[in-house]
């Protein structure tokens, strides 16, 4: 049985309709659809509302091309007896009622997402769990937004069973209306204001997955239509009558000031109508984007100095240094490592990874209007609840002022977890009062003001015996993701655990009796931040190409070796998939070769293997065979394509991506010098989904790790060189 209170969420009326959602725990905040709703209005609960227009489904995760609205809204209109066809899917507004419960709620079993809460934004600091990320959407909406379907069938069950004076168990649901014995069709509007009357006994019971229609099944994606047709908005998109248009120019050396700037040439260019200082630097707001960029351009500053080494020697040379001090941390030690490795003939060497931007298609936009007290934010964003805390301490108004409109977004990977240029769009709000201001950074300033993926580097010593690994230490050294956010958000950093540090390396399955894992803090350098698949990204490249080189000291095949030493089923079993998705083992034409790796990333164990060929002329990228156990399958089609994107996105990284510093500033500015890989350059990916059936896992981040370390083994399996340090092109050509 469930409390009154919850129960009591089951129903309430809303625009002359219902609407209708489950929570099993208590609500920490006010409905957030209540705000939304007109005079004499009620919303008890944020996740179905049903009018007599149809019915709405608020997916309260971002759109950042993952297809997260299409899976969030089946999950609600399984359990509803709806077409997916049939329903309106809205983002919803930003409101902690959206707290995304797997990414900040700590639990043993949730791997890296455990430590959000207090390693992320802890619990000092002003909650904001609306939030979209670490590959947990789906962990999280699975059960809660299908209970927020059953609910709302149950609803409309009883509402119809009391107007028709039959027992609710005689009605069924089907396809938007509730039938009757007789084969009447009774539509959900027209059940809706007696439904809101509706009090549920009991938690709505979930379909089993034999009776799921949608769910399970590939389906058509919900905003295919606007995005083929062009009418899907994005930040940019955004428009508003007698709106002014501005871009920003920050200090280029990131997390110091402004001195001074000259805006004589820039003040007197066509279209400007104002300049604005702020901390960092200057907004230009003018009548159209162009204007506001070349007038941006005729600015002269006075920048104060980079708080961080002015090149990447320097940055090196502190991220090595951090290893001649204490370690911070040391998250796996067994066995006796020392002891085992002074008695035995030594494997060991170093490894390198650089900085990377998120480098999203869409540059950073978003659209502000300050008008009488309240302020309204128009931005695709990954975490609207903290968007709206910062907001309001610039604007210096109530936060419940504040309406985020989360809009469609090209491409996130964690850089719109950010609030920088949401920030610079109230700037320019506040400084036009009464009239909308879009601000649009250049891809310049994009790319030379991120928050980028931690430089890192890693030493092992290593021994193996038997055929197998018997001793592994493994030190890495990184900045620290949370100490650097500590700074951005609260203005200092405390020496607070930094899991993401080890993430990829501490916590994979291997069975390797002697086995020792330390991280290292350099300071401070480049901001940094949650970059896809986080320290996975580095430290799988690192762990997974040492195991690798175990594997040829030990003279034993490389997949054959890991299954070994695996004891985790569904790890075993994506690596035999991978085994005969690739036919490993067989023939291969002269030049060719393949290289396999395994990463268990947030729960999902993925395997992949690469097939390279090497020539004269370079090295040409063939095939990528990738099998990941996703727990449960809801949308396989959709799957294939995240992991799909998110392997490409580790092999830009892999072969070309590297951001560098040189007198204090970030060298690399556009695509031209932070390039992506073509068409004609990507492999054949072939993917396979393996369903443990146990739980459910995300998946769009595990191929983006397990990418560098398999095409890294690969190449050395084609060419006898063991590459170390990524981009890969710095030391061999691609074709």
């Amino acid at each position: 049985m469930i409390s009154r209170r919850t129960l009591l969420l089951g129903s309430a009326a809303v625009a002359g309709g219902v609407a209708i959602g489950y929570r099993h725990a208590r609500l920490p905040d006010a409905n957030p659809l209540t705000a939304e709703l007109g005079a004499g209005q009620t919303a008890l609960t944020p996740y179905v509302i049903i009018d007599q227009s149809g019915v709405t489904i608020i997916t309260p995760r971002a759109e950042m091309g993952q297809g997260i609205h299409t899976t969030l809204a089946a999950l609600v209109a399984e359990e509803l007896d709806i077409a997916l066809t049939d329903v309106h899917v809205e983002h919803g507004p930003a409101s902690e009622t959206y707290s995304n419960d797997v990414a900040f709620k700590p639990q043993a079993s949730r791997g890296r997402l455990d430590d959000l809460r207090q390693v992320i934004w802890p619990a000092r600091s002003t909650r904001a769990t609306h939030f979209t990320g670490g590959q947990s959407s789906i962990q999280d909406a699975y059960v809660k937004m299908r209970k927020a379907g059953a609910a709302a069938r149950a609803a409309l069950l009883m509402a119809a069973a009391k107007t028709l004076r039959v027992p609710p168990g005689s009605l069924v649901t089907d396809n938007g209306a509730v039938v009757d014995p007789n084969g009447r069709r009774i539509p959900y509007a027209d059940l809706a204001a007696a439904a809101a009357k509706v009090e549920l006994l009991q938690e709505p019971t979930l379909k089993p997955r034999a009776e799921w229609k949608l769910l399970g099944k590939s389906q058509p994606r919900v905003d295919m239509v606007d995005k083929c047709a062009g009418s899907a908005e994005f930040a940019i998109d955004v428009k508003h009558p007698d709106m002014l248009f501005a871009t920003a120019r920050l200090n280029p050396h990131l997390g110091s000031v402004m001195r001074s700037f000259d805006a004589s040439k820039a003040e007197t260019r066509r279209g400007v109508r104002k300049i604005v200082a702020i901390e960092q630097g200057v907004i230009v707001i003018a009548t159209n984007t162009w204007y506001a960029f070349e007038a941006a351009k005729a600015l002269e500053f006075d920048w104060g100095d980079a708080p961080y080494p002015h090149s990447t020697a320097g940055h090196r040379e502190a991220v090595e240094r951090a290893m001649d001090y204490e370690y911070h941390s040391r998250p796996r030690d067994e066995g006796d490592v020392d002891a085992v490795l002074a008695d035995s003939e030594l494997i060991e060497g170093e490894y390198r990874a650089p900085y990377l931007a998120h480098a999203t298609m869409e540059p950073l936009s978003a659209v502000a209007l300050f008008k009488e007290g309240r302020l309204d934010i128009w931005a695709g964003n990954q975490r609207p609840t903290k968007a709206v805390l910062i907001s309001a301490a610039i604007a210096r108004i109530d936060p419940a002022r504040v309406k985020v409109h989360t809009t469609y977004m090209g491409g996130g990977f964690g850089r719109r977890l950010e609030t920088d240029f949401v920030s610079t769009a109230v700037h320019a709000a506040m400084a036009c009062a009464g009239t909308p201001v879009k601000v649009t950074w250049s891809r310049e300033e994009d790319m030379t003001h991120g928050v980028y993926r931690p430089m890192a580097m890693a030493r092992f010593r290593a021994a193996v015996s038997g055929h197998k690994p018997l001793a592994l230490d493994l030190k890495v050294s990184s900045p620290s993701l949370v100490s650097s956010a500590d700074v951005r958000y609260a203005g200092s950093s405390e020496d607070r655990p930094d899991k993401f540090t080890v993430t990829g390396a501490r916590d994979q399955p291997y069975q390797i009796e002697h086995y020792r894992v330390t991280a290292y803090r350099p300071p401070n350098l480049l901001p940094v931040g949650w970059w896809r698949s986080v320290g996975e990204s580095q430290n799988s490249f690192f762990h997974e190409s040492i195991m690798d080189e175990l594997a040829h000291a030990a003279r034993v095949d490389p997949l054959t070796m890991r299954l070994a030493a695996l004891k985790h089923a569904p790890s075993r079993k994506v690596l035999e998939r991978v085994a005969e998705m690739s036919n490993w083992g067989s023939g291969l034409p002269v030049g060719h070769a393949m290289g396999v790796a395994y990463v268990l990333s947030s729960g999902a164990a993925t395997a992949q293997v690469m097939e390279v060929r090497s020539t004269n002329a370079g090295i040409e990228i063939l095939n990528a065979y990738v099998a990941v156990d996703v727990g449960i399958a809801l949308d396989p089609r959709n799957i294939e394509a995240q992991i799909e994107g998110s392997l490409i996105f580790g092999l830009a990284a892999a072969t070309k991506g590297e951001i560098t510093v040189t007198n204090g500033r970030v060298d690399q500015t556009n695509f031209h010098d932070y390039p992506l890989p073509r068409m004609g350059q990507l492999p054949a990916i072939t993917v396979s989904i393996v369903e443990s059936g146990q739980r459910i896992f995300g998946v769009g981040e595990s191929a983006t790790a397990s990418t560098a370390p398999a095409l890294g083994n690969a190449i050395f399996a084609a060419t006898g060189r063991r590459l170390r340090e990524l981009p890969f092109a710095k030391s061999v050509r691609f074709l």
